[in-house]
């Protein structure tokens, strides 16, 4: 349907929206559309435009919710918003008059407090691999490089690599794979990162990942027999294609696997709530860690602030005069 590609083009290319962003709208309207009418019926534009009215919407919610298995309040709240969003476009347009999505109750979503690895984990992981970058290890494989013990050390470097970046950037995984060669300023120490909505931003770039990044340029640079351009792509597989995502997840999943203090889900989005802990626990402030992190509002740097409550329970518990006798005889 024109209307629903026109909206599709316009977050695509006006608004930036993310490629997977763009993909769960799509789909949204799509859902839809073959909800709101018969299997086989092909609706005018303005009959899809008048089935996004308050009635037909709740109906949708509820088919969502009652659906076997029943999708989470997260994931119908995130089918309203795709929903609203074309709505919204629908009103510049002039075809709507007001958002129908604005009169529906939205199921309550719980809280969630992001998963994240506190300092002695990660630095125990650190220790584990750090013969990674033995000076001799690196000679034998810039000679050895298309060997079986080439490419294993090769990719051992990138896997550590892959998580030294996400954790000293705290960038998306999407950010870790665009990332271009050029993109490190190792002048600066800061390393350039394109966010949602292509909004660029410059992170610092600490020593010991700036010493890695340079290592692991040598490596690409031995395989590939020289340097590489500033507008390839940064970290690159073992055959000299682009990361992607299920790559990076195994390489996260496969690194931390064997850190036995590392326990729950093993994510690169994990990793950047580990250094958003670290720097809230440092008392880093909330707009300090937004830029940081490239959130487009506080609200979606608040909830780490949920570290710094639990230690200040800790510490309430340990230094209170009532906290330490259990409330009795505390003034």
């Amino acid at each position: 349907m024109d209307i629903i590609n026109d909206y599709i083009s316009y977050i695509k290319n006006v608004r930036r929206f993310s490629p997977r962003t763009v993909a769960i709208y799509e789909g949204v309207l799509k859902d839809y559309l073959a909800f709101a009418f018969r299997e086989g019926e092909i609706p005018s534009e303005d009959g899809f435009i008048d089935s996004l009215n308050k009635s037909e919407i709740r109906q949708y919610e509820t088919m969502l919710l009652d659906s076997k298995p029943a999708k989470s309040s997260r994931t119908v709240n995130l089918h309203l918003s795709a929903l609203s969003g074309f709505c919204r476009f629908l009103i510049k347009k002039g075809k709507l008059c007001s958002n129908p999505v604005d009169l529906v109750p939205k199921p309550k979503v719980e809280k969630r407090i992001p998963q994240f690895f506190g300092r002695e984990a990660m630095g125990e992981y650190f220790d584990n691999t750090s013969y990674i970058f033995d000076a001799d290890a690196f000679r034998i494989f810039a000679l050895e490089w298309e060997t079986k013990n080439g490419k294993s050390y090769y990719e051992g470097l990138l896997e550590r690599l892959i998580i030294s970046t996400l954790y000293s950037l705290g960038i998306r995984r999407a950010e870790l794979i665009g990332l271009l060669v050029g993109d490190v300023d190792f002048g600066r120490n800061v390393v350039k990162v394109r966010g949602k909505g292509d909004k660029m931003r410059e992170i610092p770039l600490v020593i010991s990942l700036s010493e890695e990044i340079l290592l692991y340029l040598k490596a690409v640079e031995a395989m590939c027999g020289g340097k590489r351009s500033l507008k390839e792509p940064l970290f690159v597989t073992y055959k000299g294609t682009p990361l992607y995502p299920a790559y990076v997840d195994r390489a996260v999943k496969s690194a931390l696997g064997d850190v036995s203090s590392i326990r729950g889900r093993k994510s690169p989005h994990a990793l950047r709530h580990s250094l958003a802990t670290e720097l809230m626990n440092e008392d880093t402030d909330l707009y300090s860690i937004k830029e940081l992190l490239g959130h487009s509002s506080l609200a979606a740097t608040q909830v780490y602030t949920h570290s710094s409550i639990a230690r200040l329970k800790t510490i309430y518990k340990r230094a209170h005069p009532r906290a330490k006798n259990g409330g009795k005889h505390g003034d």
